[in-house]
């Protein structure tokens, strides 16, 4: 299994997410956080298991979580959790921030 490495840009988004959805019920946030570790394990383990995004950035893979999509890549000790973000956001603007 690769290392998982969470960036600083996922950070943020992750803890923006959890704010929301703490905000509403901390079960919701509970919940969603839960979901988020067990989807970064699962990406560890089968780290090309995500849809390829690579009209975005070469490299850039992406799996759903709930309404999001957790981007990440890949290289041969780790796999790098980049962004967590709303799948109804335009995602080539988020990439060119």
């Amino acid at each position: 299994m690769r290392v998982l490495r969470i960036t600083v840009p996922a950070s943020q988004d992750l803890g923006e997410i959890s704010d929301y959805f703490l905000e509403r019920s901390v079960d919701a946030g509970e919940r969603f956080v839960k979901a988020f570790d067990q989807k970064c394990q699962y990406i560890a383990r089968f780290p090309f298991i995500g849809k390829p995004y690579d009209t975005i950035s070469p490299g850039l893979r992406g799996l759903k979580l709930m309404s999001y999509i957790v981007f990440y890549s890949v290289s041969e000790n780790d796999v790098s959790i980049l962004r967590v973000v709303s799948g109804y956001r335009d995602l080539q603007d988020v990439f060119s921030e």
